[in-house]
């Protein structure tokens, strides 16, 4: 399949497509490995170990009803026979029949709201169901995480053709717009007080950035424009894309205040060649500004580690094509966490505080062996999606 996003990743760096490709051809094989016995489930993580000899074992651990629906949206842009060789028989729709079905027993929002995303973009006859779901599960003037409010509005966006939403399409977006910080260009954490701590409750993450501003964008393309979800979208997307690591990093957390980073790492695969392309492009595609540049340069750290490379006896590839996996990210291994934790506090009172010497102690030349089917996901929503 060649898409636009695709075709135009070409045109600027042929190399960098060759690697896309590859990473699509690794998500597919990887999928059907991530399928629990039985095929109606998806695992929650695969854990690598590696042997004395080499040689890789990957083991299935756990099961995610939110991976899968997230698996969903991204098989959906595959032809009808390679949806059922990811989805263990079934086509995109089939397997959201079965998400469906399982809804009663959903009590978790973000779910419910993937669900209903999925509904919506198969067009599955009982999305009127989904979306009934979610707003039973979404009580009224209570705050939620930003990433589940934002995954609420997407679902609503989706749905929005084909069910009444508009109420609650209304009360979702402006959710998302009232959660930030004065005049912070970034999402907090939650919508609201409660859910989070009050020392880190200045702390966002990147997914707290990436799912809002594909919300918003979505919402201004679904309907007859809406100019201020439009504009804090691109704000947002233009602040994160502004403070990139120079080799292409996608930073991990942020103090939703001042629009500054709080701490770099971890560095997640995810994030490079999934999460956000796939934001940055539906923001493209909706109006917004083409921030092709920082894809293309986030994509190129999958292969280029700087973290790594500057340290020989920690190289390891991040792309394993034969067991089908991308290792989820590139860490500090400091014990509990330590650099995070300190950098959360000291911001609290300090905006901006950086505490340099935790640099050189925990240096990111960690990785962490595992893979996700959420990370497969995504990636082909983001390259297989767009215009065809």
């Amino acid at each position: 399949m060649t898409t636009t996003r695709l075709a135009a990743l070409g045109r600027e760096e042929p190399a960098l497509l060759a690697l896309a490709q590859r990473l699509l051809a690794v998500a597919e094989s990887g999928l059907g490995s991530m399928l629990l016995p039985g095929g109606e489930a998806f695992a929650f993580t695969m854990a690598g170990r590696k042997a004395p000899d080499g040689s890789w074992t990957v083991e299935r651990r756990g099961t995610s009803t939110r991976y899968a629906a997230i698996t969903v949206l991204g098989a959906r842009f595959l032809p009808e026979d390679r949806q059922r060789a990811v989805l263990g028989g079934r086509t995109a729709e089939e397997f959201t029949g079965l998400l469906v079905e399982s809804l009663p027993a959903v009590t978790n929002l973000g779910d419910a709201a993937l669900i209903a995303w999925a509904a919506a973009e198969t067009g599955h006859p009982k999305l009127s169901d989904a979306v009934a779901r979610v707003e039973a599960l979404d009580e009224k003037d209570r705050p939620q995480y930003t990433v589940e409010a934002a995954w609420v509005l997407s679902a609503l966006a989706a749905a929005r053709s084909t069910v009444d939403v508009e109420r609650r399409f209304s009360a979702a977006r402006d959710r998302l717009l009232r959660a930030r910080i004065g005049d912070s260009p970034l999402f907090p954490h939650a919508t609201g007080p409660g859910l989070v701590p009050w020392y880190r409750a200045h702390v966002s993450c990147f997914a707290d950035q990436t799912y809002p501003l594909q919300a918003l964008a979505r919402a201004h393309a679904e309907g007859e424009g809406d100019p201020e979800a439009l504009a804090a979208s691109e704000a947002c997307a233009a602040r994160i894309c502004e403070l990139q690591g120079d080799g292409g990093q996608w930073w991990w957390h942020y103090d939703a205040r001042t629009g500054s980073v709080v701490e770099g790492y971890p560095v997640y695969s995810v994030h490079q060649h999934a999460m956000a392309p796939t934001a940055l492009f539906d923001l493209a595609e909706a109006g917004g500004t083409d921030f092709g540049a920082s894809i293309r340069k986030g994509l190129r750290w999958m292969t280029d580690v700087p973290e790594l490379a500057a340290r020989p006896e920690h190289r390891e590839p991040l792309i394993l094509d034969e067991l089908g996996v991308t290792w989820r990210k590139v860490y500090r291994g400091d014990p509990k966490k330590a650099v995070r934790a300190a950098r959360g506090l000291g911001t609290r009172v300090a905006p901006n505080l950086r505490l340099k010497s935790l640099d050189r102690v925990y240096r990111p030349v960690s990785v962490d062996r595992e893979c996700r089917p959420y990370e497969f996901g995504w990636m082909l929503h983001a390259w297989l999606g767009g215009s065809i």
